[in-house]
């Protein structure tokens, strides 16, 4: 049985180049960056360049990339930066976010006493943009809002420069989880006017581990772990050198293939969803993973047209991974708070499976993926 792999947005694979990579530098460059000898100092330098080199895919400085250990620490450390040391009082979301920022804002609305508004979406799981205005202009208070770029598991994609403009003509600060949107999309962070966003490493061909937060220029950092002072202060831990070589060596792959992977992922996806009609007009997709002028390429959320709870399971032992929504709660199989929000009349009841594609994925696999639903089993 040949495995299939169709769960990209959960991690991915890394590539041949990046292993290569990192190897060598746990070899040859295993010196402490603190360190002052020259062990330290090239361990220090090899940091830096990836630092300044990671930057320029975003048109940023290095001082604005802050090295973290994964997408979820740097969503953590804004948030609690922004109320901590820049003076907000109330964070404005949606209920549809990762779990890294619904979560920490509980924590923080608990913690530190502070306002958390949710602004409404609609069936499709568009923010709705008018009331987003009209929370704002409601309070003066130091507000950020916070909305992600992609969402993990319907793969809408947010209309980012209009939410950054409602921001800023209401004074308020824009954080973006755009952990989907690294290594996939390019962002010139000169245009876009976000303040604050995350990446993963592992979402893009990397390792696991490694990630980072962008903090816009003139925006202090207070620290959430105290120790050593690494990252300027803003993050003490000793620097994971060669998983932040092996996240630049990934994002540098990325970017220098990005428009010829889009175009096979894309390709795909549109074959994709086009067998599935075959088999079945009932299929139904959720949010607008189905339309792919308004979702990302690499996310398909298929709402299949009954309730089946084997339905992962049958896939599972086919050898074909997927995700029943989103894969980054621990072991979790809870219903999708994505899904619960934005389905009604029965229709969150029904089955939903995210299947999530990369560069290596293939049409075969495709094939074999839709050919297992045509037989019996997995309807039974």
């Amino acid at each position: 049985m040949n495995a299939i792999y169709l769960d990209n947005a959960a991690t991915t694979s890394m590539y041949p180049e990046v292993i290569e990579v990192m190897q060598t530098a746990m070899v040859e460059n295993y010196g402490n960056p603190s360190s002052t000898h020259q062990f330290g100092r090239k361990a220090k330098s090899s940091v830096e360049t990836a630092r300044k080199n990671i930057a320029k895919h975003f048109n940023v400085s290095a001082a604005e990339i802050i090295f973290t250990s994964s997408g979820t620490e740097a969503d953590n450390l804004i948030l609690h930066n922004a109320i901590l040391n820049l003076d907000v009082t109330r964070i404005i979301t949606s209920k549809i976010e990762h779990h890294a920022v619904l979560h920490a804002c509980d924590f923080l609305q608990t913690s530190e006493n502070i306002v958390v508004e949710y602004v409404n979406v609609d069936a499709f799981g568009n923010v709705d943009v008018l009331h987003l205005e009209k929370l704002l202009k409601v309070s003066k208070v130091k507000t950020l809002v916070s909305l992600m770029m992609i969402n993990n598991e319907i793969g809408n994609l947010l209309s980012v420069h209009e939410i950054a403009n409602v921001c800023k003509l209401n004074n308020a600060l824009f954080h973006s989880d755009t952990v989907q949107v690294i290594g996939h999309y390019k962002i010139d962070l000169q245009t876009t006017m976000i303040d604050f966003m995350v990446a993963s490493a592992h979402k893009f061909h990397g390792p696991k581990g490694v990630g980072f937060a962008f903090f816009r220029k003139g925006f202090g950092i207070v620290p959430m772990l105290h120790g050593g002072g690494q990252e300027k202060g803003a993050r003490s831990s000793t620097e994971n050198v060669h998983a932040i070589l092996g996240m630049e060596k990934a994002l540098e792959i990325a970017h220098n293939t990005l428009e010829e992977d889009k175009i096979h992922i894309e390709n795909l996806k549109i074959y994709f969803i086009t067998e599935l009609k075959k088999i079945s007009k009932d299929f139904q997709f959720n949010g607008h993973s189905g339309d792919l002028e308004k979702s990302s390429y690499t996310i398909l959320s298929v709402r299949f047209p009954t309730q089946n709870e084997m339905l992962l399971f049958s896939l599972d032992l086919a050898g074909i991974a997927v995700s029943g929504g989103s894969a980054c709660q621990s072991g979790s199989n809870k219903g999708s708070h994505v899904l619960s929000e934005i389905l009604k009349d029965g229709e969150e009841d029904k089955t939903s499976i995210r299947f999530s594609f990369s560069k290596f994925t293939k049409k075969e696999d495709i094939d074999c993926t839709c050919l297992l639903y045509t037989s019996p089993s997995p309807r039974d």
